[in-house]
Order: structure tokens, then sequence, then C-alpha cells
């Protein structure tokens, strides 16, 4: 090759490389991992995916732009096992808990929603002595009774100390499967449980589903009128680098996206309005300030 005509070929050789686009790096995978637990998530019928739940994880996920993401429905036995497996795995809204730290890591609080309640049959608050609000010690204590809950579920920090003290009594029924809250209310029904330890917004859901409104009410449960703790819950990812990674990224997305209309609203469109001032001034002045 003439030594004039060097240069000119580099030049068109580097100009063909700059023309071929670089491979693109394959995107990092999460699968989040839900459950069939109206209103939180809601996985059937003409509100599908517009639980707070599902509102909030697609609020994360279109800010989470580095990801692709699946979503993956079963039971909650079967999401531990995978966060235990150490698979790259999240859920939206957990209760931070001594056990499960051993193998989550923990967002800041991405959900304020109110504690659980004891959900009961009108016609049979008398036997919870006609009183709106018990102490849930006091009511396990009572072996006549028979109160049903959800399996592996946690109900926050003050909720789940009672429960884990009382497991294993005949009195506690738990259940597992796809479609929990709807289980638990048609037990109730039938008159084959007592109460439902749940949240009160899926006592709402769940009446006006099967037309039953009129016929239960909630009980307060009195352990939990005392601090929030049992009111925050957080985004929970497998215990591992991976999982660290990305929790520090939802972090930062809770920061900026908490304080929006928008995500205060995917929960508080489920709420009685009595509710909704008393919410919206602890969402201000608790939620909001937790920043780890």
């Amino acid at each position: 090759m003439p030594f004039s005509t060097f240069p000119l070929c580099a030049l068109l050789l580097a100009l063909l490389l700059l023309a071929v686009p670089a491979p693109t790096r394959a995107k990092d995978s999460v699968t989040w991992m839900e459950a069939d637990m109206p209103p939180f998530l809601i996985q059937n019928g003409p509100k599908k995916e517009q639980g707070y739940g599902d509102l909030v994880t697609h609020i994360v996920q279109e800010n989470l732009t580095d990801y692709a993401h699946e979503e993956m429905v079963t039971n909650i036995t079967r999401h531990f096992h995978k966060f235990k497996q150490g698979e790259k795995v999240c859920s939206v809204g957990l209760y931070r808990t001594p056990e499960r730290e051993a193998f989550m890591y923990f967002s800041l609080p991405s959900f304020l929603t109110l504690p659980a309640v004891i959900i009961v049959r009108k016609e049979a608050l008398s036997q919870f002595g006609n009183q709106t609000t018990v102490r849930l010690a006091d009511v396990l204590q009572n072996k006549n009774m028979t109160i049903g809950l959800s399996k592996d579920r946690s109900y926050g920090a003050n909720t789940d100390a009672i429960l884990n003290h009382h497991r294993g009594d005949g009195n506690l029924v738990e259940t597992a499967g796809q479609e929990l809250s709807l289980n638990l209310f048609k037990m109730l029904m039938k008159g084959r449980i007592d109460g439902i330890v749940g949240l009160p917004e899926e006592a709402l859901y769940q009446a006006e589903q099967l037309g039953i409104r009129d016929q239960l009410m909630t009980l307060t449960i009195e352990e939990n009128l005392y601090g929030y703790e049992s009111w925050l819950s957080s985004v929970g990812c497998s215990k591992n680098a991976w999982g660290k990674a990305i929790i520090d990224k939802i972090d930062a997305i809770l920061i900026k996206q908490r304080p929006t209309e928008r995500y205060r609203a995917a929960y508080e469109r489920w709420l009685d309005p009595n509710a909704i001032e008393k919410y919206r001034r602890v969402y201000q002045e608790v939620f909001l300030e937790k920043t780890q």
C-alpha cells in the first residue's frame, strides 16, 4: 500500500468503527413478589392493578429504568423462600421484623397504613364486651373465641408480638393460599371464626365485594394506640450485594416521590372519608420525616 494512501485508509476504518453501534448492556432484572391481597394488591376484576401496592410498585418501576421488571403472584410462604435463597426479588410493602432482617434489606418506609384491627360481625359484638376498642392479648386469652389470620404475614411489631405469644394455641387459625383475605372473610361469615386480624381497608374492600358492608365492623386494637411503628412498612429486597444496591436506589426514589399527591393518593383512595384528615396529618408529621 502506498504510504500516501495510509492516512486515508485509517480514517475510513475509524469512521466505519464509529458507525457500528456498540453492544448494549443487558439490563439487570428484579422480580416483584406479589400476593392476592386487595386492596393492597388487586390481581383480578375491574380494579385489577389499582391497589395501593400496585400503584406504588408502578411508581418505583418507572424510576428504576436500569432494571427489567417482572412480577410474580404467589403465597407469602413462597415469597420468603425466594428471599432466603438470595434471588433477585423485592416486595413493596413489608413490615420490618428481626426475623426478616436476617434475609432482607429494607428501604426507608414506603407505606403509611392504618394499623391492624379485628374485623368482626356486628351481631357478634357482644362476644367482645360490646367494646369498639379491645386488647388483643385479652381476646386471645379467651379460649372460647377463634381468631383468623394469614400465615407468615406480619401485622406490625406490636400485633406480631402478641400473636407470636399465642401461636400454637387452638384459637388462632392461620390460612395460606392465594386469596388470603377472601378466604378469611368467608370463614367469618360462616361463623367458623369469630374475628379476623387485618387492616381496616381490607375490611371495607371485602365487605363491599361480598355485599356485607352493613354486617361488619372493625375493633381498634388497644396495643396499637401507642406510637406509629405499626403504621409503617417498607420495600424489602434479598440480603446480598444486589439487594443492597437496589435498596439504595429505591430510597432515593422514595425521598422524591413520597411527598407527591399521586403517591399519597395510592392509599388514601381506600380510606373511609372520616379517616383522611388524621391520615394526612400523620403522613406529613411522621411518614415524610422518616428518612431511614
